[in-house]
């Protein structure tokens, strides 16, 4: 055990010092399979004395991340080592190297790893089935940056990388980098997290910073991709540079700052290691930029070189979120073990002896400077949650080893295991460390949830206070949270007010995240978060004003249990019994003279009519169809014509005998008595015709109305045949005017009853009836369609009923000192008397 002797000795100043161009130490142990491990211990700089003191800072904090890293990985072995059935009979070894957070010093000892085992070469093959690497698989490194590079050269071997820190989505590619693994969730996840703290808040008008790194640039574009469809508006994006020294990167600090300053946005989200954010945030507070709430990640958050910017509270409120992890037990123990050890003298003699001989293989650069870090300048780093990632990266690889061997509680085999086979029992089985269960997901990362941090500060002291956690959902304990505001509630950080559902943005002025909310009109609805316009409903749905979605219509027509219908159909009863009434008070006194000289049996022929053309406006009452439509105009038309019809003969008669006196006793016989009733028939037969023929051309039909109602398909029947329509009932209106022509002149003696006026006034109403009807109906486009209907058919009716049968039932009931044959003379046997005269 004395190669680990001499990694202490090189990182805790015994003999060995550090180097100013980065910290170049070399951890070996050698072991039946061996780890490479990539961490950063340092910062390639050029004059380490001439640094200033943030700077120097930085360096330092590098070489204690590096160093814990590199700690955890050598505590993840040796438990596995020292396990008795995870590994039994199998010893790991490890090499760890320093990447200095750079491509080109990383790709040095990951060559070295590629090159075949036990030499220096890497052989040019055509099948690397049976190549064996120098190590099994690898660990590390830490950036998004340096896997993009390495992870291409292990994938082409096969070999397993896994990443304790890099969470770029590009790296989520399987079939670019098949063989790399990492135990932390990628960008995806934590962008994810980002828009449901901004949605729950409401913060839709933000700025978003990014690191000009892989880091910066593939989270921030993975952020503008998603807030694009969460109605989040992006007032200013930018990238801050990650390279300080350049000349230009003051002045791109400045500009983003006043660029910030001018879109008057709340938020800022901030992608980016800790060094830009220091220096970003370092310039906000010198350019006076004021307070805002600043949402970071893990990446700047825990980091004591942002939290120790001099008046960093003056930024405002921070949040962000960090991975969800745990302390790993007897790991602080096993540190402050180790550096017990390296107090000893003889620890650092042997490993003094030991570096003189270690062979060429290892990349060596001793340090020269950077002074001695001891047990208390990294204690405090040990709580720290990146530590758990490194620990299980091993116990991963490890417990793929265990699958791979075929290992059982008591022994592993012996056997050669290449180190593309692990890659299948990397894909597997999860696997569990220290009591929580891990396994590697589609695409070769391990999503622990994400806790949301505040920064709280306490009599100037800097807590990271949990105040949420995400798991697929973001769950946030607001009263825990003390905003930068008067009141310590959220701020508000919108160019609009959020639209409500039902209401679409209305664009206004120059920025397209600037609009105001418009409710939609009826019959449209608010299809999604991204919508500009209103959708129309489908024609069978209606929705009101400012609505979200669209509703079935209710089919509406004149139900029976409505007042209106009950009112009608009342009106109709009474209509009815009246019609009976005076038949069966006609058929009492039918014999008499009044009745003889009304047309005697033809009235009870046309009141029957006139009972069952009231009967027909119950065919206008409930839910009409294809049937009642057509039955509705054809029985009005027939029961009108059977009234009608009945008035034909006398109407003849009375204008033979007062304007054809002298042929009217030739022709008087085919008008009167029971060759009437072929008057009668012929009409009926005529109407019956007429009746064929408006169903040859096209009956009344069932129709579905979406559009005279707003929220209801109003049932109506339509004409589908104008022509048969005017046919069927202009038919009527002929007999009705030659009824009326022939009695509307006609003139009786005094003490005489004038028969023809109740004709014509029966006529007369029943034109004035039908004018308004024809007018009406065909614009109607309500439920009033059918009841205008029914009021046509009573009103028709009861005008027969009050103009020429109701008179004359008065006289029947209340002055049957008139129903004699002198007051009603029939005008057959008027007329002689007249020509004598």
């Amino acid at each position: 055990m004395l190669l680990p002797g001499l990694w202490l000795c090189l990182g805790f100043g015994c003999a060995s010092s550090l180097s100013p161009s980065c910290l170049s130490a070399q951890f070996r142990r050698p072991g039946d399979f061996i780890l490479g491990g990539l961490f950063p211990f340092g910062k390639d700089t050029v004059n380490l004395s001439a640094r200033s003191e943030p700077t120097l800072l930085m360096c330092e904090r590098l070489f204690t991340d590096g160093l814990i890293w590199a700690l955890a990985m050598r505590f993840a072995i040796d438990q596995i080592n020292n396990s008795s059935s995870l590994l039994p009979g199998i010893t790991l070894g490890y090499d760890m190297y320093d990447t200095c957070f750079e491509a080109l010093v990383a790709l040095q000892p990951s060559l070295l790893f590629l090159t075949r085992n036990g030499t220096t070469g890497i052989g040019v093959l055509c099948n690397y089935t049976e190549y064996q690497p120098r190590v099994t698989a690898v660990i590390g490194p830490h950036k998004s940056d340096l896997c993009l590079v390495t992870a291409k050269l292990f994938s082409s071997f096969l070999i397993p990388q896994v990443s304790y820190g890099a969470s770029s989505e590009t790296l989520s590619n399987t079939e670019l980098y098949p063989s790399f693994y990492r135990t932390v969730p990628s960008d995806k996840n934590l962008v994810e997290a980002v828009v449901l703290l901004l949605n729950q808040f409401g913060w839709n008008w933000i700025a978003t910073i990014g690191s000009d790194d892989e880091y910066g640039r593939g989270a921030q574009a993975l952020f503008l991709s998603m807030v694009g469809n969460e109605n989040i508006c992006i007032a200013f994006e930018g990238l801050i540079p990650t390279d300080l020294a350049e000349p230009s990167a003051k002045k791109k600090l400045e500009d983003t700052v006043k660029l910030i300053n001018s879109t008057k946005v709340n938020v800022v989200v901030l992608f980016a290691f800790s060094l830009p954010a220091q220096a970003l945030l370092e310039h906000s507070i010198r350019m006076g930029l004021g307070k805002k709430v600043w949402i970071g990640t893990e990446a700047w958050m825990l980091s004591d070189v942002a939290a120790s910017i001099p008046n960093v509270q003056s930024i405002g409120t921070v949040l962000g979120f960090v991975m969800r992890t745990g302390t790993l037990p007897g790991f602080q123990e096993y540190v402050a073990e180790l550096f017990g050890s390296v107090e000893q003298e003889e620890f650092c003699r042997e490993s003094r002896e030991l570096s003189r001989l270690m062979n060429a293989e290892v990349l060596d650069t001793h340090c020269q400077q950077c002074g001695h870090v001891t047990l208390g300048d990294i204690w405090p780093m040990l709580r720290v949650t990146v530590v758990q990632p490194v620990h299980v990266a091993v116990y991963g690889v490890a417990y793929a080893l265990h699958r791979a061997l075929g290992c059982t509680s008591k022994a592993c085999p012996k056997t050669p295991i290449r180190s593309w086979q692990l890659l299948h029992f990397m894909n597997t089985l999860p696997f569990e460390v220290n009591g929580q269960s891990f396994r590697f997901d589609q695409s070769h990362g391990t999503n622990t949830g994400y806790k949301l941090i505040f920064w709280a500060w306490r009599n100037g002291t800097l807590t990271y206070l949990p105040v949420g956690d995400y798991d697929q959902s973001l769950y946030i304990r607001k009263s825990q949270i003390q905003f930068h505001t008067a009141d310590q509630k959220e701020p508000t950080s919108e160019c609009f007010r959020r639209c409500q559902p039902g209401q679409i943005r209305r664009i206004k002025g120059f920025n397209l995240c600037c609009y105001d909310c418009t409710d939609c009109p009826e019959n449209t609805f608010w299809s999604s978060t991204d919508s500009t316009s209103c959708s129309p409903c489908p024609q069978h749905q209606w929705a009101p004003a400012r609505s979200a979605q669209c509703y079935d219509r209710s089919e509406r027509f004149l139900f029976w249990d409505e007042p209106l219908a009950e009112a009608l159909v009342t009106l109709t009863a009474l209509s009815t019994a009246l019609s009976a009434g005076t038949a069966l008070l006609f058929l009492k006194h039918l014999q008499t003279p009044l009745v003889q000289v009304s047309g005697g049996g033809r009235n009870l022929f046309a009141l029957l009519s006139l009972a069952l053309l009231s009967l027909s406006c119950c065919l206008h009452v409930g839910r009409p169809s294809d049937g009642l439509c057509t039955v509705q105009q054809l029985s009005h038309a027939l029961c009108l014509n059977g009234c009608f019809s009945t008035f034909v003969p006398k109407a003849l008669e009375i204008t033979l005998v007062t304007e054809f006196p002298r042929c009217a006793p030739r022709l008087l016989r085919w008008v009167t008595h029971s060759r009437a009733w072929l008057l009668v028939a012929a009409s009926l037969l005529t109407e019956g015709l007429l009746c064929l023929w408006h169903l040859q051309l096209g009956p009344d039909f069932l129709v579905a109305d979406y559009q005279s109602l707003p929220s209801e398909v109003l049932l109506v029947c339509g004409t589908k045949s104008w022509l048969a329509f005017a046919l069927l009932h202009g038919y009527n209106s002929c007999l009705a005017f030659a009824c009326f022509l022939c009695t509307f002149m006609v003139q009786t003696p005094g003490g005489r009853y004038n028969v023809a006026r109740g004709i014509t006034f029966a006529t007369l109403i029943y034109f004035i009836i039908w004018i308004f009807f024809i007018v009406s109906f065909p614009t109607l486009r309500t439920v009033l369609r059918a009841v205008t209907q029914i009021c046509i058919i009573l009103a028709t009716t009861l005008g027969i009923l009050v103009s020429y049968f109701i008179p004359k039932c008065y006289i029947i009931v209340f002055r049957p000192d008139l129903n004699t044959g002198d007051y009603f003379q029939n005008p057959i046997e008027e007329e002689p008397e007249e020509d004598l005269g």
